[in-house]
């Protein structure tokens, strides 16, 4: 699109206009908490102000037409559409927890960065080009116009529903997170709270209203993640240039860790946290007797007790008590996995695996991510928004861009948060902890507890979940809470944006590729977008209830969708463009294969112990991938090829210029 064209020239004068009014009103804010103003009051200002702003934005962007609705008119500029689609990419799980993975897993977790970055350079090679020269609303629409029939469509639609369900689940435990956290309500309550500000853009105005927010959510989340970092960065180097100086936080990481697996009281609280284990196995192991067992013990000797502090001590044990064998198999297992992780010696931070297996999980998780990220639908229908094929090359390359910005300082962001910790949590004594601990504990993600009884803090005695580190990094740094609260706008910004587009499409997938393609091709526009719009409610409701549940940190529910993307989409898109003679069977029994083998190994491995060659859960897609390509091109072989028109439409939609390919009729 050219500079000179009136809307890119208004867009940009908007945008700029928006970025300085929202400095400001940071600015405005800091000096009201100079002057008293209570901390809770700002943490309200900043959470419903920003949902106010987009609702606004939904209002301003609402919408009856269908290609307004499906494609926010085809007319987004590359840059912005680029800002968008990286608000939309740079979910909960890259805001909230990357920095955090990074931290936990040491340099294991840049498997997280090459991988999701390295996607985009997939997408923008292979794929964005060739997808908005095809010109349809959605993936099953390509499906189906590629290689023929409904089936393709019907699969496509169930990928697209499991993918971007189990996605959207990640993004509403964020929203629960940074609400229970900000507003002081407990974790089950705040997904539904967060809820509101997921459905005030996208139920009015669909993806138009979704991409002039998302551009909104970038230049805030952007913000709130770097003013943080780069005050820890001047703090502890005395130089605001974080990307360039978390060099001295490395070694301080690594000095002390190599110090705290000599160290003999370290020592101590490792084998203390061995017991715990066994113990934790053992009850496992004795499921459901043992949870009968343990309620039992705890009633007796509330029966028995005699003192009134010791009675209040031994209800809130009970209170605390699993409330059903389920909810002990789950709560027993995580506190095992984090009583066998701190059991033993802390590993070297910058050493790269040594182990085959190790390694080859990082590489296998790496080129999961990379090909995930290219098989992604919400992502992959954004390039439906350009005007043109050149500009949706050039908006995946601004997207890389903008994700780069973000992912560039993330490293950083675990370097001084582990610096922090090593130099001022451990070895100061339990009683004078600063503020945050408490504060983080109260919503599960902080644990320090004295286990040896010395009142002195060990290495081996703090849980610290890595969806927390970014979020409390203001505290941690000793901030004005204003900045802590700008963190958790932005938080919320990068949980809203993704969760959006996932709404998006998945309700695009029931309302117009099941029902208006399959069920009922005769509806009217209008009513095809009120069905959009009823299905985006019910939803947003089912996965704020699943998502109440905390089934797992949001990164690993987001490697989930990553898996499952990879398994479905991505071969039958790439083979798609790139293979004439794939057909109609090769796809629907390739992707189905991917979905039922990465489904298999994902729930096996994660919940009943099955282990293939060593692989992790989260790399479950590598199997899925193998199986969907093998069984799609034997298949394809095996039957007779596509049709002489479909073999020229993929032959048009490899050439750059000319007309789309594929049109809705209400188009």
């Amino acid at each position: 699109m050219a500079v000179k064209d009136p809307f890119f020239q208004q867009l940009k004068k908007v945008y700029g206009i928006f970025t300085l009014g929202f400095l400001g009103f940071v600015i405005v804010l800091g000096i009201a908490e100079y002057f008293g103003l209570p901390s809770k009051i700002i943490g309200y200002v900043y959470l419903f102000g920003t949902i106010v702003l987009y609702a606004t934005i939904g209002i301003i962007s609402r919408t009856k037409k269908v290609t307004e609705y499906y494609v926010a008119g085809r007319r987004v500029p590359g840059i912005f559409n680029g800002m968008a689609t990286a608000a939309d990419w740079m979910s909960a799980a890259s805001f909230i927890g990357m920095a955090g993975t990074v931290y936990a897993m040491g340099y294991d977790g840049l498997a997280y960065i090459m991988g999701w970055t390295g996607g985009y350079v997939l997408l923008a090679v292979m794929f964005a080009p060739y997808l908005r020269k095809f010109g349809a609303y959605t993936i099953p629409d390509f499906l189906e116009g590629r290689y023929g029939g409904k089936i393709p469509r019907l699969v496509g639609i169930l990928a697209a529903i499991i993918t971007s369900f189990t996605y959207l689940t990640a993004q509403v435990t964020g929203v629960g997170i940074i609400t229970s956290r900000f507003l002081g309500l407990p974790f089950e309550i705040g997904v539904f709270v967060g809820l509101v500000g997921i459905l005030v853009c996208s139920f009015l105005g669909g993806m138009r209203a979704v991409t002039w927010t998302q551009v909104a959510q970038y230049i805030i989340l952007i913000i709130a993640y770097w003013l943080p970092v780069l005050f820890m960065s001047y703090k502890q180097t005395g130089v605001p240039i974080p990307q360039l100086m978390y060099g001295q936080a490395l070694q301080n990481i690594e000095q002390a860790r190599a110090k705290y697996r000599e160290d003999e009281t370290e020592k101590q609280v490792r084998e203390i946290r061995k017991q715990v284990a066994d113990d934790l196995s053992a009850k496992l192991k004795g499921l459901p007797a043992s949870w009968e067992q343990g309620k039992k013990e705890l009633e007796e000797k509330l029966a028995k007790a005699t003192d009134e502090q010791e009675k209040a001590k031994i209800q809130d044990q009970l209170n605390k008590y699993p409330k059903s064998v389920e909810e002990a198999q789950t709560k027993w297992d995580a506190a095992l996995k984090d009583a066998k992780a701190l059991s033993v010696p802390p590993k070297s931070y910058i050493s790269p695996p040594t182990k085959f297996v190790d390694y080859a999980n990082f590489i296998i998780l790496t080129f999961v991510l990379m090909v995930g990220t290219a098989g992604l639908p919400h992502i992959l229908m954004r390039f439906y928004t350009t005007p043109t094929v050149r500009e949706a090359r050039s908006s995946a390359g601004w997207a890389l861009f903008f994700i780069f910005l973000l992912y560039f300082t993330a490293p950083a962001y675990a370097a001084f948060y582990g610096s922090e910790l090593v130099l001022n949590i451990v070895g100061k004594a339990i009683n004078s902890l600063p503020d945050w601990v408490q504060n983080w504990s109260k919503v599960g993600l902080v644990s320090i507890s004295d286990i040896n009884g010395d009142g002195i803090v060990q290495f081996a005695e703090i849980i610290v979940r890595p969806d927390a580190i970014v979020l409390a990094t203001p505290e941690i740094a000793g901030l004005p809470y204003v900045i802590a609260g700008l963190v958790a706008a932005g938080g919320l910004a990068a949980a809203l944006s993704t969760a959006d587009g996932l709404l998006i499409t998945i309700s695009n997938a029931i309302a117009h590729d099941l029902y208006y393609k399959i069920i009922n091709p005769n509806v009217s526009p209008d009513t095809r977008v009120k069905i959009g719009k009823s299905l985006l409610l019910i939803v947003a409701v089912i996965g704020a209830y699943v998502a109440s549940f905390r089934l797992a940190i949001i990164v690993e529910l987001v490697a989930w969708a990553f898996s499952l993307a990879a398994s479905t989409f991505f071969p039958q898109i790439l083979l798609g463009v790139w293979d004439r003679r794939s057909n109609r069977q090769g796809a629907i029994w390739g992707m189905l294969t991917g979905l039922f083998v990465c489904l298999f190994y994902m729930i096996g491995s994660r919940f009943y112990g099955l282990d293939w060659f060593g692989i992790k859960t989260v790399n479950s897609g590598i199997f899925g991938l193998t199986a969907n390509f093998i069984v799609s091109i034997i298949v394809s072989r095996l039957t007779p090829p596509p049709s002489q028109e479909i073999q020229d439409l993929i032959y048009h939609i490899r050439h750059p210029k000319g007309e789309i390919a594929f049109k809705d009729v209400t188009e």
